[in-house]
């Protein structure tokens, strides 16, 4: 039996209540068999977020912040929907400053306000990366309006986390196929790229480009343990030990789920615990380096300024499963 210890969730939606119906939506929308809420792991509030955390084992989450909708626009499918705002995460770091850090995600249409807004984000305590919701904008990640966004997280030294794979809404698929990271993580060698969603149907092809580039790994956000294809398995226990991170992608699964399946010995039989350790834990912490240390606040802890944003999208695998 394997028990959590320590863990990183590298990338977690919006868990406040009021988000719970804006996912409703985008799921009957996308006539989706999508379940996203269990008991035990329903959308609440962050004090009971943290005490569900700690009782499953999980010391630190990374969740997701963008700018809210463009006014006036009533698209559920949008991910800024189901995103935290900047000013959410830094009330969160600042009330538990040793478990919530965000990424920002980004815009690549947005042009030079896009990056510079990028790069305020950075300079924010409680920020530790960027992330494209990769199905929102319909372009590879080769694409040249990514490439001021690496350049960046090359200067900060931060790493660049996107979709790969299939969405589970409509939108369009061939943008997360995982050969589009070849260019940017030969060009950009020292920024560390994850490809998340296992890049499924593309998992394979996601494996190849992680034992391939130094600098890339695989993300599991959204698929539970359960799920894992077998290729994936034998690629954690083995070559990929290093290279393969733990992520929830709540709420399709859920953090009480994670450490059920976690301690189940069937599903952890083939890796055991210093494998299990690494994807859930070592490996997100050699990723983002910005994380800080999940042990007691220290009495200089940062100040979490509260920035508030007025400017100017949903997917995920579907699963329906009790545990």
């Amino acid at each position: 039996m394997t028990t959590l210890t320590a863990a990183v969730d590298y990338w977690c939606n919006c868990f406040l209540p009021d988000r719970e119906a804006n996912w409703e939506r985008a799921v009957e929308r996308q006539a989706l068999t999508l379940r996203f809420s269990r008991p035990g792991d329903e959308f609440c509030t962050p004090d009971e977020m943290v005490t569900r955390l700690h009782d499953s084992g999980f010391a630190q989450v990374v969740v997701v912040a963008t700018p809210p909708p463009p006014a006036g626009t009533d698209d559920p499918n949008l991910f800024e929907h189901v995103a935290f705002r900047p000013e959410e995460v830094a009330g969160l770091a600042r009330d538990h400053p040793r478990v919530f850090r965000g990424l920002w995600s980004v815009d690549p249409g947005s042009g030079e306000r896009g990056v510079a807004l990028a790069e305020e984000m950075l300079g924010e305590p409680w920020c530790v990366g960027l992330h494209n919701h990769t199905h929102s904008w319909d372009r590879r990640f080769d694409h040249p309006d990514f490439d001021p966004y690496y350049r960046l997280c090359e200067q900060q030294d931060v790493p660049f986390v996107m979709q790969a794979g299939a969405s589970g809404g409509r939108f369009r698929h061939e943008c997360g196929h995982p050969d589009g990271i070849d260019a940017p993580a030969a060009e950009f060698p020292t920024v560390r790229f994850v490809l998340s969603h296992t890049g499924w149907p593309w998992t394979t092809g996601t494996i190849e480009r992680a034992r391939r580039f130094p600098n890339v790994y695989l993300g599991t956000a959204t698929w539970p343990l359960r799920r894992w294809e077998p290729e994936l398995v034998d690629f954690v226990r083995g070559p990929g030990t290093s290279k393969v991170l733990y992520g929830s992608g709540f709420p399709i699964t859920g953090h009480r789920q994670a450490a059920r399946q976690f301690a189940d010995p069937e599903l952890t039989s083939a890796l055991g615990d210093e494998v299990v350790t690494a994807v859930t834990s070592i490996n997100a912490r050699s990723v983002f380096t910005r994380l800080p240390d999940p042990g007691e606040p220290d009495p200089g802890e940062p100040t979490f300024d509260e920035p508030t944003f007025d400017e100017p999208t949903f997917d995920e695998p579907t699963f329906d499963e009790e545990d």
